[in-house]
């Protein structure tokens, strides 16, 4: 936690304390307040009257300081909370820079051209990747009334390697169409969380060359097979990759939920996508930076044995 944030948390607490103490006196001096003016009665008070009087007495005061408790750990959630969602957008702000994936603010779409809107095919051959990626936009959701084309094959292997730079037109034109869609847009963006939060240990996709797995396991893959019946796609073995990332999911719970996301959205996305494309497409959806980033903490996670 920030020093700031631990500041506006103890202030907080003592703020909290402080009503707990006044409170408290406030009720022990009606309860004395009770004694001096309640008429006298006769006899002596037998137990179940003095028990009924100490519960009355004690039990008020148990339940407003452990009021106290719960209000101070929930200011201290509060501001851990708020401190890790700074750290998250600091994280992405240094290493957007330095390679890490960025989607900046939405645009208005522009008017719609005439030309039919089926996407163009797109090549998918394998090129160099970059480290640097630029940031590219993301788009406005259609306007309303206008039916969204299936996102074919080739447009989202594009868009889940993300563009090199401001130039690469395809694979902004794929990324910007792929987040048209609201399955393929929540793979994209958990996706681009993992891959700007490894960017900011200094770990980039672009360094990690796996072993190529046959498409036959990335279809047994795809069709539920888990284990051992799958080990080949575990085929990033770069250590230091391997103990930052390990180190990552132990220690960073930010990390832990962001990488526990994305691999169940690329995993429901293999399951619906994969099956229709043939075997030169899924060798280069599996060089892609999300597949890396797949290959790699699903390693860890023990998704491949």
């Amino acid at each position: 936690m920030s020093l700031v944030a631990r500041i506006a948390t103890l202030a907080q607490r003592d703020a909290i304390t402080t009503t707990g103490i006044v409170l408290s006196g406030v009720w022990l001096f009606l309860v004395a307040l009770f004694w001096l003016l309640a008429p006298g009665g006769e006899g002596t008070q037998g137990g179940i009257a003095r028990l009924v009087v100490m519960v009355g007495t004690i039990l008020p005061l148990v339940l407003i300081w452990l009021a106290v408790r719960t209000a101070r750990a929930i200011a201290v959630l509060r501001a851990e909370a708020a401190d890790l969602r700074q750290r998250l957008a600091q994280l992405r702000d240094t290493a957007a820079p330095r390679g890490a994936p960025r989607m900046a603010e939405p645009e208005p779409l522009a008017e719609p051209d005439r030309q039919p809107r089926a996407p163009a095919p797109v090549p998918v051959a394998p090129r160099p990747l970059s480290r640097p990626l630029a940031e590219s936009r993301s788009p406005a959701a259609p306007a309303e009334g206008r039916a969204l084309d299936p996102v074919d094959a080739d447009t989202l292997i594009l868009a889940l390697n993300f563009p090199d730079g401001p130039d690469d037109s395809l694979a902004v034109s794929a990324l910007r169409r792929a987040l048209q869609d609201g399955d393929h847009a929540r793979v994209l963006r958990a996706a681009q969380d993992v891959v700007t939060l490894l960017a900011g240990q200094d770990l980039y996709m672009d360094d990690l060359p796996p072993d190529p797995a046959p498409p036959a396991v990335w279809r047994r893959f795809a069709e539920g097979a888990r284990g051992s019946a799958v080990a080949p796609l575990g085929g990033i073995h770069d250590a230091a990759a391997l103990d930052i990332a390990s180190s990552l999911l132990e220690r960073d719970e930010i990390f832990r939920d962001t990488a526990h996301h994305f691999l169940r959205h690329f995993d429901a996305m293999l399951m619906r996508h994969l099956p229709d494309m043939d075997d030169a497409q899924i060798a280069v959806l599996a060089e892609t930076r999300s597949a890396r980033a797949f290959m790699l903490l699903g390693r860890i996670a023990g998704v491949f044995g």
